[in-house]
């Protein structure tokens, strides 16, 4: 059995043209027949080509407002027919239906309906029946017939076809069904989120393409991604963005978006080291790095603004990995591309999703996003001194940190200031002594500072090892069965505490 196949005759139904000229006048100069529908064998015709209208093959027009065109024996049996099976020979002959070789598909926009928010029976009728038919079909012998069905693979087909001939190999047949069961599963998994509605009743993820990175977490890991960066951000200099680069700037990205005025963040593992919100940019700059300069280097930063040229001179004088912002001035952009491996992204626009997936055991995990942010009239004043307006910016300020930095956290700050902040301890208290002792390395004064919680206080050290070091204001999400003791403390001493009602926890 031969596993080369020289294509004879091509079946052609697309619902966009585009690209699709050259691959027809090159199937015509291999004297391959084509057999189309409608819009595609006028678009054919159009251009001089022979074409047979799959209508005249089958003697059935197209009906139901285009609903029904190749659901039909003699398409399908030319496309399934088995090319050595004697009988599966003998009945094409019989009923005089011609093999198939090729088919080109392309299947309706449902996935860009959905999102441009079309009305449901618009959406719906983007559901492609017939389509999706010829390409399971078609993938499904590919040992006989050749399969294409993404106009992201016109240039490869005509490649293939320019370079054999019109003859394939088993090897490039098989690969070309790989992308089309890629292509038809995906499009059946957004069908299905379409109609599921946000139930998560079943999990279906689904990214067509990947990214290989240069390793995981480690160099001895592979590493993937599965996603359409291009749609977040657009890189304009650097080297390739790895692994541990992703999970930073994924974490960047959702503090950012926690604060609408001037603001700068530096990010290391996830969390942030130094952040600041101030009225010009390289001011903010200048405050976050001095929140941790040690930790800074060979970090990820990031800006809700453009990038000018004084904050590019002066984030210039240290080594980091990343920066995002929403765009920088020309000046300042040649600035930071002075250091070639320096990864420059521009974030774009994009609402990001409202749940997270995490793989655990031999499964996955998934959860709303935790799209909760409390603001000033959400700080209920747990103790009688209630907490200054000055305070209660730094309470909500700090609140945002927090909710993004790992359990069990503890953040400090002053004057839209980062501070210092415990991460991932495993004790509160702990947590607060390291934002304590960071803090006070790093010559601050803690006198008037304020500290966020990411959960309840289960005893009153805590904010007794607060108090003495200089914290006058609160803001934790209350809920423990000894809240009183932690409010009797702040009562006796000065201390002003308000509750959230609301736990940021991040593991």
């Amino acid at each position: 059995m031969t596993t080369r196949k020289q294509i004879s005759s091509a079946l052609i139904s697309v619902f966009s043209k585009e690209g699709l000229g050259r691959i027809v006048e090159k199937l015509h100069e291999l004297g391959i027949s084509i057999y189309s529908t409608g819009g595609t064998q006028k678009f054919i015709g159009d251009l001089g080509i022979p074409v047979t209208a799959v209508e005249e093959l089958t003697s059935y027009p197209s009906i139901l407002g285009g609903r029904v065109k190749t659901l039909h024996p003699k398409v399908f049996g030319g496309i399934l027919a088995r090319r050595e099976e004697e009988g599966d020979l003998a009945q094409l002959a019989e009923y005089q239906i011609p093999r198939f070789d090729l088919v080109i598909v392309d299947l309706y926009p449902f996935e860009d309906t959905v999102k441009s928010g079309a009305p449901e029976q618009e959406v719906i009728e983007k559901i492609d029946i017939g389509g999706i038919s010829l390409i399971r079909a078609a993938a499904k012998n590919y040992k006989d017939v050749l399969v294409l069905a993404s106009r992201e693979q016109y240039d490869s087909l005509f490649s293939l076809l320019a370079s054999g001939k019109g003859e394939t190999g088993l090897e490039d047949r098989k690969a070309f069904a790989k992308e089309a069961f890629n292509v038809s599963s995906h499009y059946d998994a957004e069908i299905f989120k379409y109609f599921d509605d946000g139930q998560m009743s079943a999990l279906k993820v689904s990214e067509k393409k990947s990214r290989k990175l240069r390793y995981g977490e480690n160099p001895h890991q592979q590493g993937l991604f599965f996603g359409k960066l291009d749609e977040l951000f657009e890189q304009l200099h650097g080297k390739e963005i790895s692994y541990n680069n992703l999970l930073d700037i994924d974490a960047a990205v959702g503090l950012i978006q926690e604060f609408k005025e001037c603001t700068f963040a530096i990010l290391k593992h996830n969390n942030a080291c130094g952040l600041a919100s101030r009225d010009k940019l390289v001011d903010a700059w200048k405050d976050a790095l001095a929140g941790d300069p040690v930790s800074a280097f060979g970090g990820v930063l990031i800006s809700n603004r453009v990038i000018d040229l004084p904050a590019a001179e002066e984030m210039n004088k240290i080594f980091f990995e990343v920066v995002i912002a929403p765009g920088y001035e020309e000046d300042a952009l040649a600035v930071l591309k002075q250091k070639k491996n320096r990864i420059i992204l521009v974030q774009k626009d994009h609402s990001s999703s409202d749940r997270t997936i995490r793989t655990i055991l031999n499964g996955v995990i998934l959860q709303d996003r935790d799209l909760s942010t409390e603001t000033e009239s959400d700080m209920k004043a747990a103790t009688r001194l209630e907490a200054t307006s000055q305070q209660l910016a730094d309470l909500v300020f700090a609140n945002k940190i927090v909710k993004h930095t790992k359990s069990n956290a503890i953040v400090l700050a002053k004057n839209q200031q980062l501070l210092a902040s415990g991460v991932g301890q495993t004790s509160r208290v702990d947590a607060l002594i390291q934002s304590i002792e960071k803090a006070l390395h790093f010559k601050f004064d803690l006198e008037g500072a304020v500290m966020a919680s990411d959960a309840f206080f289960p005893f009153a050290d805590s904010v007794e090892i607060a108090e003495k070091a200089g914290i006058r204001a609160v803001v934790q999400p209350g809920g423990s069965v000894r809240d009183q003791d932690s409010i009797d403390y702040c009562e006796a001493h000065g201390v002003a505490m308000v509750f959230t009602g609301i736990r940021h926890f991040k593991h």
